[in-house]
């Protein structure tokens, strides 16, 4: 048997310690506090009286390498080369000291990356990549992401917001995005449209009846071919099939729309992590700018702002002032098809982080 004379390599993700500003791991944790000097800017003491400061900017997150190699310049100008960038693509510098941090927030103003998304305030939108990525987007979330943050310029460089306020965008009803303050969310209205010249040539018909999550596909045979076909009475609009098979479209410049969902929350500060709830729908799919649903997001976010108690987030402001007070302040319609009767696995799901006893 031959002698083995090389050794396993990881192929993983490096640890994390070696992605670490010096002054991290020299005070790791040894930190006495923390506070923000000005909003996009954290300040953290040691109690070796070090002081780190890290700074936030926007990104359109799909950037171009033109976009990292300014960001890695920057680092390596004012950050010993060190930067990170956030579960919502802001990109975070840490510095040594304020004069640095000071002119290094007047280089990314000057590029035309605010500073902020820190403290009680809009960050940036957390979102899924639409058109340039996905296969199955009905509209581009990047583009409704984009047009969003413009709307909310002043929301993020300031921080005039009771808590934090968490945004996100989905270009399908399926895939991507996650709970959130308010999040935008396509809606298809109708069943999927079945070619059924091409649907058994292109799909694998047992994976795609199982996608499925209401069985509501069945086998068929279509002039002389064996196809699908969609029990439209239990058929939920929701677009699982056409990511298995394209034969089935469901997208549609008219029929599929968007609809705004509010309250969710994935912390665990004060009250349980929550789901969203629809209060708006049928919202125009109308790009580049999506004047319709930038109006309701920033209708809604307005009152929360004027209308909530300090630290109390979007779902925990609405389950104090009740469901009828927020329609009636925000002055957005309800009608029947916003009533939440979903029960199943009320009892087992464990949607809470909290130690009990």
């Amino acid at each position: 048997m031959a002698e083995r004379n090389w050794e396993t390599i990881e192929s993983g993700p490096h640890t994390y310690e070696d992605m670490l500003h010096p002054l991290q791991i020299k005070n790791y944790g040894k930190w006495k506090w923390h506070d923000r000097p000005r909003p996009g800017m954290l300040r953290h003491k040691a109690e070796s009286g070090d002081e780190l400061y890290t700074v936030r900017a926007a990104t359109q997150r799909q950037v171009t390498i033109d976009t990292v190699r300014f960001f890695c310049d920057l680092a390596d100008q004012y950050c010993a080369g060190f930067l990170r960038w956030t579960v919502r693509n802001n990109v975070e510098f840490m510095t040594d000291s304020r004069e640095k941090a000071d002119k290094l927030i007047e280089a990314l103003n000057a590029a035309g990356h605010p500073v902020g998304g820190t403290g009680n305030s809009v960050t940036a939108v957390g979102h899924t990549q639409g058109w340039l990525h996905c296969d199955i987007p009905a509209t581009d979330a990047s583009g409704v992401n984009k047009s969003m943050m413009d709307n909310l310029y002043d929301e993020f460089i300031k921080e005039e917001m009771p808590n934090r306020v968490r945004l996100a965008t989905s270009c399908c009803e399926i895939n991507c995005g996650g709970q959130a303050d308010i999040a935008v969310v396509v809606q298809h209205t109708r069943p999927p449209r079945i070619d059924h010249e091409t649907l058994a040539a292109t799909c694998s018909m047992p994976s795609t009846v199982a996608r499925c999550p209401v069985a509501a596909i069945r086998p068929t045979t279509v002039n002389g071919k064996q196809s699908l076909m969609v029990v439209e009475e239990k058929c939920i609009c929701c677009g699982a099939c056409f990511g298995a098979c394209p034969s089935m479209e469901i997208n549609h410049p008219e029929h599929s729309k968007l609809a705004i969902w509010v309250g969710g929350k994935n912390s665990n500060p004060r009250s349980k992590p929550t789901n969203m709830k629809l209060v708006a729908y049928g919202l125009p799919n109308n790009p580049p700018r999506w004047p319709e649903v930038n109006a309701v997001v920033r209708k809604i976010l307005m009152t929360y702002k004027e209308d909530a108690r300090a630290w109390e987030r979007m779902g925990e402001w609405i389950d104090r002032i009740g469901w009828k007070r927020f329609f009636e302040k925000t002055g957005l319609p309800f009608d029947e098809y916003m009533i939440d009767n979903y029960r199943h696995a009320r009892t087992s799901f464990n949607q809470s982080a909290h130690v009990r006893f």
